[in-house]
């Protein structure tokens, strides 16, 4: 039985994941010595969606030969590695985004948010799992309201290892008092995928333009299990949960029909 609903927060209920690249864009161009466009960045930010901040700034350096570069603003930037200098240039941009409620409130993935409303409302337990930092962990629920629908969260400051370690899953069934089976994780990006496999947990991933291509390529679910078409997200959540209960699907069977959920939004 399904009796926990896991949650992450970047590119599952906000649209933050596309906010951060956008932010990796500018602090890349700050540095480069040649024209860089965001959509040369974006096409990178793909393979590295939703790993830590540590190698995603590598990664772009890597890939646009910035190493040195940032070397070189190692004092300026108060920072001890290249990547830092990348990292702290980009969160001084995604700091501003973050700072307007109002662009967090527009970009929210409304059909996931719809999900976890409808969890709470069942009664199923629930848990954010973020590899963001508590700072910002707590200013997007603030802006968008979704703080009092868990009863767990957690960010990056919680635990040791990021995602794809399973560490962060783990310890929300414990707090939550479930076991990894009777857990289902919503995620959006394969690195989060692998995580709530290696904790032993059903999975659903809802793709996005940054992710669906390395989500179907990677292979790491049944394609059953990943959505492109968000309408279809409470039909393949009634479909999981069939599968552990057998005929019924209660608690959730009043909010995953077509009852409490249309087209991706709570009615």
């Amino acid at each position: 039985m399904i009796r926990a609903a896991l949650f992450d927060l970047d590119g599952t209920l906000v649209k933050t994941e596309w906010l951060k690249m956008l932010s990796y864009a500018d602090a890349v161009q700050q540095l480069s010595p040649t024209s860089v466009t965001i959509e040369q960045v974006q096409q990178v930010f793909m393979q590295v969606v939703g790993r830590s901040r540590e190698q995603v700034a590598t990664t772009l350096l890597e890939h646009f030969n910035l190493a040195v570069v940032a070397q070189a603003r190692l004092a300026e930037m108060n920072a001890q590695f290249p990547w830092q200098v990348l990292a702290r240039l980009r969160m001084q941009v995604y700091d501003m985004m973050l700072a307007d409620p109002q662009v967090l409130r527009a970009n929210q993935w409304e059909h996931n948010v719809a999900l976890l409303r409808a969890a709470k409302q069942s009664g199923c337990r629930t848990a954010l799992a973020s590899m963001s930092y508590c700072e910002q962990v707590t200013r997007i629920l603030d802006a968008v309201g979704l703080a009092d629908q868990f009863e767990v969260i957690l960010s990056r400051d919680d635990v040791e290892k990021p995602k794809p370690d399973p560490e962060i899953y783990l310890l929300a069934a414990r707090l939550l008092d479930t076991q990894p089976d009777e857990c289902l994780v919503i995620e959006d990006s394969p690195v989060g995928v692998q995580a709530a496999v290696a904790a032993g947990m059903n999975c659903i991933a809802v793709a996005t333009p940054l992710t669906r291509e390395q989500l179907h390529a990677q292979k790491l679910l049944s394609s059953e299990w990943i959505v492109d078409d968000p309408v279809t997200l409470p039909a393949v959540v009634e479909r999981m949960i069939k599968g552990h209960l057998g005929d019924s699907i209660a608690p959730w069977q009043n909010t995953l029909g077509g009852r409490n959920i249309q087209n991706g939004k709570s009615i």
